[in-house]
């Protein structure tokens, strides 16, 4: 395997398994937003309560994440993603039979609850397989995954609903999602050792590697201490302002178009998913400036610059984008703002696997859960300014503040790493490419 593609290493394969979770996860996540006007219309649901519908599955996501990435963490990767993906691509088909507004609550709160792991514990599948100098690429590469996911499934899901209709585009999804959780028990291993196909070459690399570990500061060894430390509040408080600004593009910006610049359906689709592939560059690009950084010994500073970086560019986009009045300028704005935010996405959940170790899914877990609250308060917070002054000015400025405060929290981050680390050195000479 040594000088072989990274597509022949299984620990990319592992990846390429978890770039499609992300994919499969997000798509069917943002269904909802495409079918909004549709479900509206059938079920008599208004704005407001529709902005219940999309903060409640925030609520059940919240609730459930630090248990799932605990339980994840306990049983493993393996057989956890396979057992929640399951339920919440049943629940995703049970979408497609809602009744009112009642039953649509009730479904998107146990979808939020079934949703909650997939993130923290395939970043935990991704602890386990991937050395410490390709861990940041490697979750660049799951969360561009979902990236692609929302962009691409706007689009996909506005089309098929206005082939077959909003019932049986929720379906349909279901069943892909249902496909992958079968093929990810039947092939993934949660110990690289245990699985068949991995050269002894690339086991002893992945190994070795965990030596270089970052080395960072927290109190004590458990996830509620690791959590409550100075640096995880830190990180948490930073997440709530990334899903705050970030999770308007999955829940209102289809809609929202439609309705402030009266872009047809179909089209706004189209439009609504163009940020979100600046976001999936930018998971990606994020990741790999992360490792490179790690790599040129920079330590917590590694995963700093680039946030700070991130976050300032996403605050300029929002106040430019609260000022626009075209559809297509709008849209170029709100693609600097995703590109910022998630250019800082990588370099959040690596710090969670540098904290949580092999608590990396509870920690996960908890930063993602303070992210939904994030999302819930946007998913409320977005209409009401619409509601209560006529425009999204208001909004957007508030976000943009946040994402200040967010790149002050990576400041202080970086500034209480301790030491430089060594990057990734002992494996150099039989690198695997």
């Amino acid at each position: 395997m040594q000088g072989g593609s990274r597509l022949k290493a299984m620990r990319w394969r592992v990846t390429a398994a978890v770039f499609l979770l992300g994919f499969i996860t997000i798509a069917v996540r943002v269904c909802i937003s495409s079918a909004k006007l549709q479900m509206s219309s059938d079920l008599r649901i208004t704005d407001v309560e529709f902005g219940w519908v999309f903060g409640v599955f925030a609520i059940g996501y919240s609730i459930a994440m630090i248990p799932a990435g605990w339980m994840g963490d306990r049983i493993g990767p393996r057989l956890f993603l396979s057992m929640i993906v399951c339920g919440w691509a049943l629940l995703t088909a049970c979408t497609g039979f809602a009744t009112g507004f009642a039953s649509l609550i009730v479904l998107r709160l146990l979808f939020g609850l079934a949703e909650a792991g997939v993130y923290p514990v395939a970043t935990k599948a991704l602890y386990i397989w991937m050395a410490p100098s390709e861990r940041a690429s490697a979750l660049g590469l799951l969360n561009a995954g979902s990236r692609l996911g929302a962009a691409m499934g706007l689009g996909i899901a506005s089309f098929i609903i206005l082939w077959l209709g909003w019932r049986a585009c929720f379906l349909l999804l279901g069943v892909v999602a249902l496909a992958w959780a079968a093929g990810w028990y039947v092939w993934f291993r949660d110990e690289p050792a245990e699985k068949s196909g991995v050269s002894l070459l690339e086991l002893e690399y992945i190994q070795s590697s965990k030596t270089t570990e970052l080395v960072l500061p927290k109190k004590g060894g458990s996830w509620p201490q690791i959590v409550f430390s100075v640096t995880g509040g830190l990180l948490l408080f930073q997440y709530f302002a990334n899903n705050f600004s970030l999770f308007v593009v999955y829940s209102w910006m289809l809609p929202y178009l439609q309705q402030r610049f009266l872009v047809s359906a179909g089209s706004a689709g189209i439009y609504a998913g163009m940020p979100i592939y600046c976001g999936a560059i930018a998971t990606f690009v994020g990741g790999l400036n992360v490792d490179l950084l790690f790599r040129h010994g920079y330590g917590r500073w590694s995963r700093a610059i680039p946030a700070i970086a991130g976050f300032a560019l996403a605050s300029s986009g929002q106040v430019l984008a609260s000022f626009t009045t075209s559809a297509g300028w709008f849209i170029f704005w709100f693609g600097v703002v995703v590109f910022g935010l998630d250019f800082t996405v990588s370099s959040s959940w690596t710090v969670c696997s540098d904290l949580g170790r092999e608590h990396t899914g509870a920690v996960s877990g908890a930063m993602n859960m303070v992210g939904a609250f994030g999302s819930f308060a946007c998913a409320l917070a977005f209409p009401y300014a619409l509601r209560s002054t006529g425009h999204s000015t208001e909004f957007f400025v508030l976000a943009a503040g946040l994402n200040i405060l967010a790149m002050v929290c990576w400041f202080l981050i970086g500034l209480r790493h301790e030491g430089r680390s060594q990057g990734l050195r002992i494996s150099e000479p039989r690198r695997l490419s």
